[in-house]
């Protein structure tokens, strides 16, 4: 009787002896993710380096030259949360992620659209706002067009930003139509108003700003975005705790209403319209 229960002792202690190294190798695994985390990187630096792209009314230049906008509104009171400052660093879009990966910023905070190509690269966070792809259309060049079928034909220039989400729904949606360019909103939307384009194609609520700013010009051929999309954080894959922070940070943040409030502001009125250089 004895004997069976020290077998069984021995066995017992045996098998905890072989379990503790796993558990240790996995606790220093942890820890060890813990300290390489960019959360850390960003505390003992005191900022947060963000990677973003002007692109009304995400992100934009004020009358002074600062930054103002949506994601401008974002990040900063995400770094203040974090007790550390917020630095930006303007970034041509299609290079915006391997600038990310290169590690010339902590985070991309851009109003970048999540998608499965995308996120073969970079990790994303929790979508923190929502927007859609529609169309501002010259109203000369494109009288009396009103469905995407219009826009579908080989004659048909649409401007794009280079590299950007419209762009590519503008070729998958519309593949026979032919496709302009640009590195910036602002060129691609000139072309349009000059009428070497027919359609400027973009995120939401920019085709609606325009259509009210150029009325003699521009008109939305049609009043609902035919894209709907989500935008997340970017950041560096492997980085489970700064995931977990960011995707916190939106669910209280979505929670408390402060980011439908930012939202609201930037994307259904005009009150900040004086601040900007029209």
């Amino acid at each position: 009787m004895f004997h069976r229960f020290f077998i069984v002792l021995a066995t017992c202690v045996l098998a905890l002896t072989l379990a503790l190294p796993p558990l240790a190798n996995a606790q220093k695994l942890n820890q060890q993710l813990a300290s390489g985390s960019v959360l850390e990187v960003i505390k003992r630096r005191g900022t947060m380096k963000i990677g973003m792209s002007t692109f009304v009314p995400w992100a934009m230049r004020d009358k002074n030259g600062e930054l103002i906008g949506y994601e401008i509104d974002v990040a900063k009171k995400l770094a203040e949360d974090m007790g550390v400052k917020a630095e930006f660093i303007p970034t041509a879009w299609d290079g915006i992620i391997p600038a990310l990966l290169a590690g010339k910023f902590d985070v991309i905070i851009a109003g970048m659209s999540i998608t499965p190509e995308r996120n073969l690269t970079v990790n994303f966070s929790l979508p923190y706002a929502h927007s859609g792809i529609q169309m501002v259309a010259n109203k000369e060049l494109a009288d009396g067009f009103s469905a995407l079928e219009d826009f579908n034909k080989p004659e048909i220039v649409l401007a794009v930003r280079r590299g950007a989400t419209p762009a590519t729904a503008a070729r998958r949606i519309m593949p026979k139509a032919t496709l302009r360019q640009f590195d910036e909103d602002a060129l691609a939307l000139q072309e349009v108003l000059n009428g070497k384009a027919h359609a400027f194609v973009t995120s939401t609520p920019t085709p609606a700003f325009e259509a009210l700013k150029h009325p003699d010009k521009l008109f939305l051929p049609m009043a609902e975005p035919f894209v709907q999309g989500a935008e997340g954080f970017a950041l560096r894959k492997g980085d489970p705790d700064a995931l977990n922070f960011f995707n916190n940070w939106i669910i209280l943040r979505q929670q408390d209403g402060w980011l439908k409030e930012r939202h609201d502001y930037w994307f259904k009125s005009r009150d900040w319209a004086g601040q900007v250089m029209e």
